[in-house]
């Protein structure tokens, strides 16, 4: 007979639920164990429960904490209780996954306990898995970027959306930017509610040239970057209550408009989030009541289209779409019979899944060249959080446009250069050779 695992054992609305190796710290700093941020959860189910409920979700899973490595699984666990539903999903590379859906506090606190710190949901119910019911606003200021300017881009979301004659829910993203979400009638594809994110993004740069930027390549942003590809199909963001992995236990908490002008998102974390629930309630416990029309903002983009402006660089691991771009970086992008755009002088600092080791790598790089370092701009540094199979990993790369010809230093081995995707690329590099040897 099989060992039951050691753990403690959760009554959580008559289930059982055992949380194994209860007292593992997961945020070192914060002293907060697996069952302390479990019983955040739970203090907050209602809340949480809201963004999660009847939807399929990426189960983020941080086995070793905070502070360890992250990998997303999209498939359900095999061994798991019979009370959890599942679900089958189809992605844009034609594979399907069969993905949990949280019903309950117990659903909730057992994904928890599979190391899922932060809750990444799918924008559509488990009823209707090809038409979302909420748009996703992911305002993400570049590097340097100052809070109020967040707060300054998000106002004029809610005011654009208001016009739009959609009503927009706040929350801080617990890191350092803000999420709107806009729950909408599901009666448009993943494509539409992209498309309708698109002209939403550009018409808030146009609102706010200076503080917003609809670019998606990190070269040409500035400001507050309105990440419409949060709204391609397959892109999860964390929701509402989620836990951060930030040192301080950080939380992406719902706030109220008039709170936005002042609120500070350190003011929300696993310890203070819990009384502000008790005290206030959920500031998002109407959102399901006033769902929306898109079509005021699908017209705006019928009309950005006619002007002359195509579809947005879409995610990489998308197919290429009819209306879009050309799918490259401008500092990669080869002369043409159009006019081109100016190559960016970029170069390669650091590699790595740790994002901690690419940080000290940069700053290695700038004290090895501190004399370049004094000619960069706020957002000539570019620190990128790259999707790997099955992970994150963190890239830096140095903008030298600020930086006379004559003084730019050429690009030099990365500082650490830890690719986790090089072995996985080359690979594949090897089979596409391989398979067009073998054609010809």
């Amino acid at each position: 007979m099989a060992k039951e695992p050691a753990g403690e054992v959760l009554a959580v609305e008559g289930r059982e639920v055992r949380i194994t190796h209860p007292d593992k710290l997961y945020f070192s700093q914060a002293r907060v164990s697996k069952l302390d941020l479990v019983r955040y959860y739970l203090s907050v189910a209602p809340g949480a429960l809201a963004g999660i409920q009847d939807r399929p979700i990426v189960l983020k899973r941080f086995v070793n904490g905070a502070e360890g490595e992250a990998f997303y699984q999209k498939r359900a666990p095999t061994q798991r209780p019979p009370w959890l539903r599942t679900v089958t999903l189809s992605f844009p590379s034609g594979r399907t996954a069969e993905e949990i859906v949280v019903d309950d506090a117990a659903g909730l606190a057992w994904i928890v306990n599979l190391g899922c710190i932060e809750l990444h949901p799918h924008p559509v119910r488990s009823a209707d898995l090809e038409h979302p019911d909420e748009l996703r606003i992911d305002l993400d200021p570049i590097p340097g970027v100052s809070w109020a300017d967040v707060r300054r881009v998000a106002l004029e979301v809610q005011s654009f959306l208001e016009e739009m004659g959609l009503r927009g829910w706040p929350k801080t993203s617990g890191s350092r930017g803000i999420h709107v979400n806009v729950r909408i009638e599901p009666r448009w594809s993943f494509a539409e509610v992209r498309r309708a994110a698109v002209a939403l993004s550009r018409a808030v740069e146009r609102r706010a040239p200076s503080l917003a930027s609809s670019k998606w390549w990190k070269e040409e942003r500035h400001g507050v970057f309105l990440d419409y590809n949060q709204n391609a199909k397959d892109r999860t963001t964390c929701s509402a209550y989620s836990v951060r992995p930030l040192p301080d236990a950080r939380v992406s908490t719902p706030l109220h408009w008039h709170e936005v002008p002042d609120c500070d998102p350190a003011d929300f974390t696993i310890f203070t989030v819990p009384e502000r629930f008790t005290k206030f309630g959920n500031p998002h416990a109407d959102m399901d009541a006033t769902p929306g029309s898109l079509e005021k903002l699908l017209e705006l983009a019928a009309k950005d289209e006619a002007a002359g402006l195509g579809d947005a660089p879409w995610p990489p691991h998308f197919r290429k779409m009819e209306s879009e771009g050309p799918r490259v970086a401008p500092s990669r992008a080869k002369s043409a019979a159009k006019k081109s755009r100016v190559k960016m002088p970029l170069i390669v600092v650091a590699n790595s899944p740790d994002k901690a080791a690419a940080l000290a790598g940069l700053e290695r790089w700038k004290k090895k060249h501190a004399n370049i370092a004094d000619l960069l701009a706020v957002d000539d540094v570019l620190v990128d959080s790259m999707r790997g199979r099955s992970s994150t990993w963190t890239r830096i790369r140095i903008n030298l446009r600020h930086v006379p010809e004559e003084l730019r230093p050429p690009q030099e081995t990365p500082d650490p250069d830890d690719d986790p995707t090089r072995e996985w690329r080359e690979w594949s590099k090897s089979q596409t050779a391989a398979k067009r040897a073998k054609r010809n």
